[in-house]
């Protein structure tokens, strides 16, 4: 879906102010789910879900090292997506530079 908005051109926001903003507005009213709202927003799920707490839309995690649910369901919807469109990557390649 393509959809164009004519803002005012003494506007201070970019279009990817827009969308960013956008995307929260949306996540927040439940219309769209993490992994989703990211994409419109045009960053990964991990920098969105850090300007969601940033912006204190949501909490972050207690324990530093345990990733909240809804961020592992959007990953995993990421991976299944890159699956489909066959973005296969070896199994090898997933431990490049784990020693560095």
């Amino acid at each position: 879906m393509q959809i164009t908005i004519d803002l005012p051109d003494n506007l201070p926001l970019t279009e990817a102010d827009v969308r960013i903003e956008l995307a929260i507005g949306l996540y927040q009213r439940r219309s769209l789910r993490l992994d989703r709202a990211a994409q419109l927003a045009v960053m990964s799920v991990d920098d969105f879900y850090q300007l969601l707490i940033d912006r204190h839309i949501l909490s972050p995690p207690a324990d530093p090292d345990d990733e909240p649910a809804e961020l592992i369901l959007a990953s995993l919807r990421n991976s299944v997506q890159q699956i489909k469109e066959g973005k296969l990557h070896p199994i090898s390649e997933l431990w490049d530079g784990i020693d560095d």
